[in-house]
């Protein structure tokens, strides 16, 4: 397939991929412009960015991964652009960055749908310096459009599975023409660089991946510990779960709580599990799931609003089996207060979360069988030490609690956790330092 016929077909489309994102927003809720001018490279004024490095992380992960990059840039002080393509990704880059918004300093805006007219007018109204693309988002009009404005594109922190390569080749050369756009191409493995380059990127090397650049917030971790440290029991926390998983583990454990009832004990008294749906919308149906299992929870925002390490607080924490963590920007808070992590998104075939926030913590990590969007870093970690795999949501739950009864091995798997991200810190230097020499030379580093 070729580029025109790629325009044609997603024309041909576009009527029912409006509506599907549309039903999306709706279902999730949040302002996501679906139809608005800015969708489709339409824009009131001039921009008040100079230049500005242009970073697009598409969702809420990328957002978060895109965190260390952009730190670094504002700090060498660059004007930024950030672009997104749904409201939870935005949500969490205003969040984060909100003095620099404030500053004028990094502005946000959606992403226009991937049509000649809109990435061309994009690209024209921004005028940025050069452009990254954060983990995998490649679209061939809006790579088209940047290299006939000679606006340099790199591609970060990328990820290429199996499947995204025979997605790719299957596509044929319009593909290959986008990925051999890019003035260079930083890979999180090995692995991830030799599929890269057989989907036609050339200039690839092995960076490695943001998240271990990750910065963490003391206060937050500080908060977090001091809070489990007034519990009267020990934390497991389940986070990120996405679609299926909440009713999966809810169900572990309800089988749980009945088999230490059978042996005489009462688990609630010993254990606090936080469950930490991934996307807001599922808050309240992971709340109903509980309440249908008959299993008592208390709800973060609750203790929010009772303040942190109350009395109040720390009342209906030890009152309660579950704290549902229905609270965005907080997953540091929940690792700290933990002393084991089970990593969802793995426990269906979703691809897996991200490990390495819970590793740099030092908090022992289980995740799930279907880890192919993390599977370097999870198979990386398990070799370290750091992290244990588990084949369903009910042997997850029975293996981090034989890990809480084995307090030298709790500790062996969270040194090694740490020591682990240390050892592959450094990807966004040699993001930024590659992005400088292109800047300066306008040649590949």
């Amino acid at each position: 397939m070729n580029r025109f016929l790629y325009t044609t077909l997603i024309r041909v489309l576009s009527p029912g991929l409006l509506g599907w994102m549309a039903m999306r927003a709706r279902r999730v809720g949040g302002d996501w412009g679906v139809c608005s001018g800015v969708r489709f490279g339409r824009y009131t004024g001039t921009s008040s960015l100079r230049s500005p490095v242009w970073i697009h992380a598409v969702s809420l992960g990328e957002t978060r991964a895109a965190q260390p990059l952009l730190h670094a840039l504002l700090e060498q002080g660059e004007d930024v652009l950030l672009t997104h393509m749904t409201t939870t990704g935005r949500q969490e880059g205003a969040r984060v960055f909100q003095e620099a918004i404030s500053a004028g300093r990094l502005v946000q805006q959606w992403l226009p749908y991937d049509f000649p007219g809109a990435t061309r007018r994009f690209i024209a109204h921004y005028r940025p310096s050069a452009g990254i693309l954060i983990e995998r988002e490649v679209w061939p009009n809006l790579l088209a459009a940047a290299q006939e404005a000679r606006v340099p594109m790199m591609l970060a922190s990328a990820r290429f599975s199996d499947h995204a390569l025979r997605q790719s080749l299957r596509l044929g050369s319009v593909m290959r023409r986008a990925y051999a756009s890019f003035v260079a191409v930083y890979a999180q493995s090995l692995q991830d660089a030799q599929r890269l380059e057989q989907a036609g990127a050339s200039a690839v090397r092995v960076s490695g991946n943001f998240k271990f650049d990750i910065s963490l917030p003391a206060d937050k971790i500080q908060r977090g510990r001091e809070f489990g440290a007034a519990l009267k029991r020990k934390v497991i926390v389940i986070a990120s779960t996405r679609e299926g998983e909440d009713e999966l583990f809810i169900k572990a454990l309800g089988k749980q709580v009945k088999r230490a009832r059978a042996q005489g004990k009462n688990l609630s008294e010993q254990v606090l599990f936080c469950l930490v749906p991934r996307h807001p919308e599922r808050f309240d149906t992971a709340a109903t799931q509980l309440s249908q299992a008959g299993i008592s929870y208390v709800r973060r925002s609750q203790l929010i609003e009772a303040g942190d390490c109350s009395s109040t607080a720390l009342r209906a924490s030890n009152n309660t089996a579950v704290l549902l963590g229905d609270s965005l920007g907080e997953m540091l808070w929940y690792y700290a207060l933990a002393q084991v992590a089970v990593v969802a998104g793995s426990f269906q075939p979703l691809g897996g979360q991200n490990l390495i926030e819970a590793c740099a913590i030092g908090t022992p990590v289980i995740v799930g069988p279907h880890t192919r969007n993390f599977e370097q870093a999870v198979v990386d970690a398990m070799d370290e030490g750091a992290a244990l795999r588990a084949p369903n949501a009910e042997a997850a739950l029975q293996l981090a609690l034989q890990l809480l009864d084995d307090p030298q091995r709790l500790s062996r798997m969270g040194q090694a956790g740490t020591h682990w991200v240390q050892k592959h810190a450094g990807a966004v230097v040699r993001v930024t330092t590659g992005l400088n020499e292109i800047r300066q030379h306008g040649a590949r580093p």
